[in-house]
């Protein structure tokens, strides 16, 4: 089956099968920014913008991308670089399996939420998942990409 959507800002035409997932799809068009960790929708490692919302493209069947805009991490890379400098400086870098899906969920909330409270800062990376680090180089780097004390 044929599908139309905007991918990072152009419009392509995608040849997809009807029970195949949005996130294969991508990779198999040379987005290799998305990756699957989980298998079961929580680790986050697959988030796209579809639409400008941070979606799972793991559990998201490509059909229903069908007219959508859908943003990768190739589609921000100028944002995206400036907040991985961000992480490298504030120590939460480690093997950067996670990071596409991670930094594509920062710069959604940076575009969401505004002066957000660290409690919503954590609500909103709950579906995110790293093996590398704990949790609070992260935190401090997104705290200090999103000029929040």
């Amino acid at each position: 089956m044929q599908i139309e959507v905007k991918l990072n800002g152009r419009k392509v035409s995608l040849e997809v099968e009807k029970d195949e997932f949005l996130a294969d799809t991508l990779r198999a068009h040379g987005m290799l920014s998305i990756r699957k960790g989980c298998d079961t929708s929580c680790c986050g490692l697959c988030s796209v913008w579809i639409d400008g919302k941070p979606t799972l493209s793991c559990s998201t069947l490509a059909l229903r991308a069908d007219g959508k805009d859908i943003t990768t991490i190739e589609g921000v890379a100028g944002e995206a670089e400036e907040f991985a400098r961000v992480l490298a400086a504030e120590g939460a870098e480690q093997c950067g399996f996670c990071s596409p899906g991670f930094i594509m969920t920062v710069l959604a909330m940076k575009n969401e939420l505004k002066d957000p409270a660290e409690d919503e800062i954590i609500h909103y990376l709950t579906g995110n998942l790293c093996r590398c680090t704990g949790y609070m180089g992260q935190l401090r780097a997104v705290k200090k990409y999103l000029g929040v004390a």
